[in-house]
C-alpha cells in the first residue's frame, strides 16, 4: 500500500513543485517533482534548500 504524503509549504519553480512531508519514520523529507507531461523527475532530499536546488537546475529531457 503506498504511502499518502500530506506536503505542506509547496512552492513552484518553473515546471517543477518543491514540498515537504514526512516519511514513514516521522522524519521531514523535501520532494522534488517535474509536473510537466512526461518528465519523470522526482527526488527526495534531507534539506530544502538541495530541493530548491534541484528544481532551479532541472532541464527536461523531453522538449
Amino acid at each position: 500500500m503506498p504511502l499518502n504524503r500530506r506536503f505542506r509549504r509547496v512552492i513552484r519553480i518553473g515546471p517543477v513543485q518543491v514540498g515537504t512531508a514526512h516519511d514513514g519514520r516521522g522524519r521531514g523529507k523535501h520532494t522534488a517533482a517535474c509536473t510537466a507531461p512526461r518528465c519523470g523527475f522526482s527526488a527526495d532530499y534531507d534539506s530544502r534548500a538541495a530541493a530548491e536546488l534541484a528544481a532551479r537546475t532541472h532541464r527536461c529531457p523531453i522538449r
